[in-house]
């Protein structure tokens, strides 16, 4: 076989097992390349209805062959989401790995909770974009770079901050399309703590007055809600 089809029996191993309807929605998914789609334009061309096609692009988000994002958009509101394939890039395996480790944190260490915190502030400090030495960052410019860091990491982040009233205390950070969602189904314990660490341990390398009290996870599919809050100089 030369690599020509071995390229081509990429697609088609994927596609093996899913059923005809599957199958159909991860070719068109495919087939538009690097223009993700909408649950709509994928059901026209898979000549599917919206909500079974909804149906099947979850079934695919779970397996790793496609990616669910927010749409890159210039108009105000809340964007939509859209849907991309996957590289063929043994995926599959680091999750396993994922699960692995997070069995294993979950299973053999006392407090498998305050330990992912904590791996997760160390993280954090380390991915964040830290300012420059004697440089203060604004709150916006902060929150950008809080985006920045996890829209790196594969989440669609969305940041719910109200800047006409700056000094209202609460900001919400909408975590869409977690790139760990299968893992955390089953180590919720490990997963979603650590998630919650690398946000605190963005902030504080960023040195601002931002703190992340909470994650509520899955308050509604796909999406977690991360709750944060500003304190003052004797908190900190």
């Amino acid at each position: 076989m030369d690599d020509r089809e071995w390229v081509d029996a990429e697609p088609a191993a994927a596609e093996a097992g899913l059923g005809d309807s599957r199958a159909r929605v991860l070719r068109v998914v495919r087939e538009a390349g690097a223009a993700p789609l909408g649950v709509r334009e994928i059901a026209e061309r898979a000549g599917l209805h919206p909500n079974t096609t909804r149906f099947h692009l979850d079934g695919l988000a779970e397996a790793g062959l496609v990616r669910r994002v927010a749409e890159d958009r210039d108009r105000p509101g809340r964007p939509r989401m859209v849907y991309r394939a996957e590289a063929a890039d043994g995926r599959h395996s680091y999750r396993l790995l994922a699960e692995m480790l997070a069995s294993l944190v979950s299973g053999m260490l006392p407090d498998p909770e305050r330990v992912a915190i904590e791996a997760g502030r160390a993280w954090g400090r380390h991915l964040a974009d830290p300012p420059a030495p004697f440089q203060r960052l604004g709150l916006a410019e902060a929150l950008e770079r809080l985006n920045r860091m996890m829209a790196g990491m594969g989440f669609s982040p969305e940041i719910e901050h109200d800047a006409k009233h700056p000094d209202r205390e609460e900001i919400r950070v909408r975590v869409h399309n977690c790139p760990f969602g299968t893992v955390a189904e089953q180590h919720a314990d490990v997963v979603c703590p650590l998630h919650l660490g690398l946000i605190q341990g963005a902030l504080a390398g960023m040195d601002v007055p931002l703190a992340a009290e909470r994650l509520d996870p899955l308050v509604e599919p796909h999406l977690c809600l991360a709750h944060l809050r500003r304190v003052r100089d004797a908190e900190r």
